[in-house]
Order: structure tokens, then C-alpha cells, then sequence
């Protein structure tokens, strides 16, 4: 930048100013750096810019997964405001692996990011301290499942969505019983426990049939393959199967398909299938999926401005860090032909 700046006839803070603010920069100026960079080609180291910056332009996105639709549909919608903003987003994927997503954070504070939005994975008492000592050093906003109390988090209201769906599927003759997903994030309890809670309001006996317990993120296959059995030992315990996700309900569904069941709201079906996500392929699948929307438009948008919050707060000398805001978005019904 140095030589860049001799070649242009300015001085190195101006052109420094430029690349930081171009807008901060007077237009003659501005004009004679544009024009230099034309004539040269030069462009800026970005990571040593940003190493260099108080305040930088990187963001760190972290998801256990790059295919699962709905951490895809967050990540876009978090990019877009982002990169509106003038931010450069990072993508990780932790592959539900603790130990990967503890080295994108520490990845992401050695490249001095602004900020970091992450969907945690579960972990033991040392990759939780580890984590937490890292948000210390650099602004961390949680999504879809909460890190801890004290942690900015956005997610879905599971209490008030799960409930929605619950209490919609008592309304037939055979009350839901419920398919568990893997235990991967708290989401799982959270749903069980509003399907609980919503059958005894309702005056029912909660049915949860009995998995292998697992945290494998294959939650289709697991789903196929736990389906499976149930049918070769007798079948379920009631004729409405409420799933803890979408990509439960494909892998139940396509085991019962297998077996020769048929799913539907029609007098002929053997069963009803509900789920919650609203994956893209649930409007597509045989029966379409009846199911809950997560609203991940609010929730991107509400964990980028809780971000940027907590990264003006980090810049303030002297204030305090307040106790982290939780913010639950609610959930809509959709219903469809499966159930």
C-alpha cells in the first residue's frame, strides 16, 4: 500500500482512509486513487487490512451443517443483510462436530472477525468452556438452539410451536404419539417436552415411543431406519405419528411407504405424519408434509441486528457487557395432506 500510495502522489493514511471508507475520502482524491488502481491493478492485502482494522468487516457465520435445507435458508438470508451492510461473510459448517466448530471460532478471532452468528452443537464441559472463553474475546450471537443464559440467542419459540402442532393433531380420534429427533442441540428436548406439556393440558397421555438414543446428524436415515424396526415389532403405538423435524418425517415416511402403509388424512390411510421445520421438500414429498414454518427470515434478521449491537458495545469503552437477550420467534401451522 505503501508503494501503491507513492505511485498515486498520496500519502499512505489517505490511501488507508480510502480502502477503509471510500466515502471518506474528498472526491479528487477519491477519483485520483480510483483511477491508480485502474492503471495498476493493485488491491489490498484484505486479511491484512482487517488484522490491522479496530473495527473490521468479517463476520463468521457457523452451522452444523452446509446441506441441512434449513441452516441453508438462514445462512443465505443472514449473507444477503450482511453483504448489504458492507460485511464479509465467512461460512463455516461444524459437521455437528464439537472440536470443528470450537477451531472456525478460533479461526475467526485469529482473522480478527467483527463478529460471529453460530448454531451450537452439543459438547462436553470442555468444549463449552472453550467456547465460552472464546465469545469473550469476540461478539457471538447464537441461533437455533441456545448456548446458555448468559449467550445472545435467537431461535424458535419450540414451546409455542410444538404445542400449535400438538394440539392441532389431538383433534382426531387417536391421539399423536411422538418420534423423537436426535439429541443433536436442545431443540430436542424443547420439543419433546412441549408435546408433553400440550397433551397433558389437553388431558391425554403423552406416547413417546422408544428410539435408540442418538446424536447423529443423518437424522433421515436414522429416522428410516428406526421406523423400520417399529414396524417389524408390532407397528405404532397410535395411528398419528408427530416427528421432532421434517428430516424425521421423510425417513419415517419412506420406511412406511417401504412397508406398503399408506399416509393421509383420507378414511382408506393407515396413518397420519406431521413434522416441524417446513423444509423445502416437505410441500413436495408424497403425502405433502402437514408441519410448522420456522420463520428464519426474523430470525436471520434478528440475530445480525443483535450482532452488530453487541459488536458497538464492544467498541464502547467503559460499558459493561449487559447478560445476553433471548429472543424466541413463533412458529406457524401448515397444513398439508399427510395429516
Amino acid at each position: 500500500m505503501e508503494e501503491f500510495a507513492e505511485a498515486v502522489g498520496l500519502s499512505r493514511p489517505t490511501v488507508s482512509k480510502y480502502f477503509q471508507n471510500p466515502d471518506s475520502v474528498r472526491p479528487k482524491l477519491r477519483q485520483k486513487i480510483e483511477a491508480g488502481l485502474k492503471e495498476t491493478g493493485f488491491r489490498p492485502n484484505l486479511f491484512a487490512v482487517n488484522l490491522n482494522r479496530r473495527r473490521t468487516k468479517i463476520l463468521g457465520l457457523i452451522f452444523p451443517s452446509s446441506l441441512d435445507p434449513f441452516y441453508t435458508g438462514l445462512r443465505r438470508r443472514i449473507e444477503s443483510q450482511a453483504t448489504a451492510l458492507g460485511y464479509m461473510p465467512f461460512v463455516f459448517s461444524s459437521d455437528g462436530r464439537a472440536k470443528l466448530e470450537a477451531d472456525a471460532l478460533e479461526t475467526l478471532s485469529s482473522l480478527n472477525a467483527a463478529g460471529v452468528i453460530m448454531a451450537p452443537v452439543s459438547g462436553d464441559d470442555a468444549h463449552r468452556t472453550k467456547v465460552k472463553a472464546l465469545a469473550k474475546k469476540i461478539p457471538v450471537v447464537f441461533i437455533d438452539a441456545p448456548f446458555d443464559e448468559e449467550e445472545d440467542f435467537v431461535g424458535t419459540n419450540n414451546g409455542q410451536s410444538m404445542a400449535l402442532i400438538t394440539d392441532y393433531l389431538t383433534r382426531f380420534e387417536d391421539a399423536p404419539c411422538y418420534f423423537d429427533m436426535p439429541w443433536v442441540n436442545s431443540n430436542a428436548r424443547d420439543r419433546r417436552e412441549a408435546y408433553i406439556a400440550t397433551m397433558h393440558r389437553r388431558g391425554l397421555e403423552p406416547v413417546i415411543i422408544p428410539l435408540t438414543w442418538s446424536q447423529d446428524w443423518d437424522f433421515e436415515r436414522y429416522a428410516f431406519e428406526e421406523a423400520s424396526r417399529i414396524l417389524r415389532e408390532g407397528g405404532f403405538p397410535t395411528r398419528v405419528v408427530l416427528c421432532g423435524n421434517d428430516r424425521v418425517a421423510f425417513g419415517v415416511l419412506a420406511a412406511l411407504h417401504q412397508a406398503g402403509r399408506k399416509v393421509g388424512i383420507t378414511p382408506d390411510c393407515d396413518l397420519r405424519v406431521a413434522g416441524h421445520d417446513n423444509q423445502p421438500l416437505s410441500e413436495y414429498i408424497w403425502p405433502p408434509l402437514t408441519t410448522v414454518q420456522q420463520n428464519t427470515a426474523e430470525m436471520g434478521r434478528r440475530a445480525l441486528d443483535m450482532l452488530l449491537a453487541r459488536i458497538d458495545l464492544a467498541h464502547s469503552a467503559g460499558k459493561p457487557r449487559p447478560r445476553g437477550e433471548h429472543v424466541l420467534v413463533d412458529g406457524d401451522l401448515i397444513l398439508r395432506s399427510s395429516a
